[in-house]
């Protein structure tokens, strides 16, 4: 569904984060302005139904999950604008450990909704408004897994890009990017682990019905 060009924005426009155990991440009913793919860490998410007495549902966000997904219904809407506002938030998501993701803002989903107009399309909505949590958790995890691939190539262009500017023949890889590349490898190891619990790519919708 996404091309290498289009992961590419995305990937640009990710940012690494950092909570600590006990923040709220996500409170239900206040905007939401931003989306998490979560890397490490757990989260309590719950909801009251728009804080009625009688209801309470809780889940576990895990590596591999995401949330805030009500942005992406708002930025694959063409009518909708950053001076629209922003979707609530149907969720409360508490970290109940430390807690590393990725953020992608709601004005970068926009940008990047805007820039591929195929985004914008009747069959993509239909997917994220009506079919399984099981597909958009395998999207989530290919999105993360191309931003370990979009990295990972950033490396090793300036790794090239030194080795020409040098000259020489042997690695002049500096410890920095060693560092970053040992850290890398220990995420995509991570990743790869919740990926497999997560299952195979589901079945693609049917998109000669609409909702």
């Amino acid at each position: 569904m996404m091309d290498e060009q289009m992961l590419d924005a995305i990937c640009e426009r990710l940012k690494p984060c950092l909570y600590d155990q006990g923040t709220c991440l996500d409170r239900e009913g206040d905007p939401v302005n931003e989306m998490l793919f979560i890397i490490r860490g757990h989260l309590d998410s719950y909801t009251t139904n728009g804080g009625r007495a009688d209801f309470f549902n809780s889940c576990l966000i895990v590596p591999g999950d995401f949330c805030g997904e009500e942005l992406l219904t708002w930025a694959l809407d063409p009518r909708s604008s950053s001076n629209v506002t922003l979707p609530s938030s149907t969720r409360t998501a508490i970290a109940i450990t430390d807690v590393e993701a990725f953020a992608l803002m709601a004005e970068d989903l926009k940008f990047v909704a805007s820039q591929f107009r195929r985004l914008n399309s009747k069959q993509l909505r239909h997917v994220f408004r009506f079919h399984s949590p099981h597909w958009r958790t395998w999207a989530a995890c290919f999105i993360q897994a191309a931003w370990f691939r979009y990295k990972r190539r950033k490396e090793e262009d300036e790794l090239h890009r030194i080795k020409s500017k040098s000259g020489l023949e042997v690695d002049p890889t500096p410890s920095s990017l060693l560092q970053v590349a040992t850290n890398f490898t220990m995420y995509a190891s991570k990743l790869a682990a919740s990926t497999r619990r997560g299952g195979s790519k589901p079945e693609d919708p049917d998109f000669t019905v609409e909702k």
